[in-house]
């Protein structure tokens, strides 16, 4: 059972279960104080109705923030919700006068990995803990060293939990990676398939062309030659022979005619495996069927185009959805990549952008660039293609 969940939803489950059971004491210790000796006591200290607000909170957030653990991107209320957490996790322990509260900020240690780099996430676990020194020192009565002490036993607790946690943050970011990759692979597969399958069809019609076709006419022209010098019965088979001669011709060029108009690339079957299944991002795909191209160079160009535009929409802008345009206008293929990420009124093309605009200008095409803070980056690249033709036979002889 435990083998099909995921190692981040243990963690989530692990955390809530660790919140659920520090409740405990804390409804014990109110329901069973003892008015009379006015809560002395550190098991039977109840706790006034401001560190359940605490406790609750920290739970909901809790839950809120772990919904959906590695698998969207980061947002503003997320870091909201961190403070809240540490917060609330000191106002148990102050409102309840106990180290309650550490316990829940090794809890929250959980959630540092997957919001703060390791610096940051380090420096907020260290000093979360050591923001728990008065309590131990007011209400229970340690000594200052000892209660420093016992904030660096929970704050090396709460390391381990950061530990595990970046561990788990580390697994999910390279399966993430591992996936993306591997639909670049499928999609780099499948147009090296087809451009293995283009270039073995354009080498046999050219053989069709060069051998067949150039022999066929000399017969044909020879025939009928020979029909013009012949006579009697010798006459009628040498007319019968330059008839098969021009059909045969003829069933060459339209062999040659198939292979050619056979041998375009499949381009919008490479971008949809491109798209498929790219983790965090959800992609809504517009190709125009059939999108075929006789270049290879070209339909390389134009995939890479699309997996730099999901690459930035997934490592840097924050985005959660996609839109991928592909269509073909005259000779012309025009792809457009546009996502919901944060967006910049001032881009600064990075080496990918700067690759791809050196790569469409060698073969003639255009990148436009469109961004606006909050809504978003587009990129429009247009790009030159060949038009799919057939190669034709020598037209010596009609058929």
């Amino acid at each position: 059972m435990l083998v099909r969940i995921s190692h981040t939803r243990l963690l989530r489950y692990a955390g809530l279960f660790t919140w659920a059971m520090v409740g405990l004491p804390l409804v014990y210790s109110w329901l069973g104080a003892d008015p009379n000796n006015g809560g002395e006591e550190l098991a039977l200290r109840p706790m006034p109705w401001q560190g359940w607000l605490a406790y609750l909170a920290f739970g909901g957030g809790y839950a809120w923030l772990t919904r959906d653990f590695g698998r969207r991107g980061r947002s503003p209320f997320d870091f909201v919700l961190l403070v809240v957490l540490t917060l609330a996790a000191i106002g148990v322990s102050y409102f309840h006068g106990s180290g309650l509260g550490s316990v829940l900020l090794m809890v929250a240690a959980c959630v540092l990995p997957w919001l703060l780099t390791l610096r940051f996430g380090v420096a907020w676990l260290l000093a979360s803990q050591l923001a728990v020194v008065p309590v131990f020192v007011r209400w229970l009565g340690f000594p200052l060293l000892e209660a420093l002490m016992q904030s660096v036993l929970y704050a090396g607790l709460s390391g381990f939990v950061f530990v595990v946690s970046l561990v788990a943050s580390q697994q999910t970011q390279a399966r993430e990676e591992q996936r993306r990759l591997n639909a670049e692979l499928r999609a780099t597969r499948a147009l090296l398939a087809d451009s293995a399958r283009v270039n073995e069809r354009t080498r046999i019609s050219r053989e069709l062309h060069d051998l067949l076709g150039h022999h066929l006419t000399a017969l044909s022209l020879n025939l009928e030659v020979a029909g013009h010098l012949s006579e009697g019965r010798a006459k009628e088979h040498v007319q019968q022979a330059h008839t098969l001669a021009r059909l045969l011709l003829t069933d060459v060029r339209e062999a040659v005619s198939q292979l050619r108009e056979g041998g375009a690339i499949d381009l919008a079957s490479a971008l949809r495996l491109l798209a498929d299944n790219v983790p965090k991002l959800e992609i809504f795909i517009d190709i125009d069927e059939p999108l075929t191209v006789d270049d290879a160079e070209c339909a390389h160009v134009l995939l890479r185009c699309a997996q730099e535009a999901i690459t930035n929409a997934v490592r840097h802008a924050g985005a959660k959805g996609l839109w991928l345009n592909a269509r073909r206008e005259g000779s012309h293929v025009i792809l457009q990549v546009r996502d919901d990420g944060r967006g910049s009124d001032h881009v600064t093309a990075g080496n990918g952008l700067r690759g791809l605009g050196e790569r469409l200008r060698q073969h003639g095409g255009r990148l436009d660039i469109a961004s606006q803070r909050g809504h978003g980056f587009q990129l429009t690249i247009t790009l030159p293609v060949a038009p799919n033709a057939a190669t034709r036979l020598p037209q010596g002889v009609a058929a």
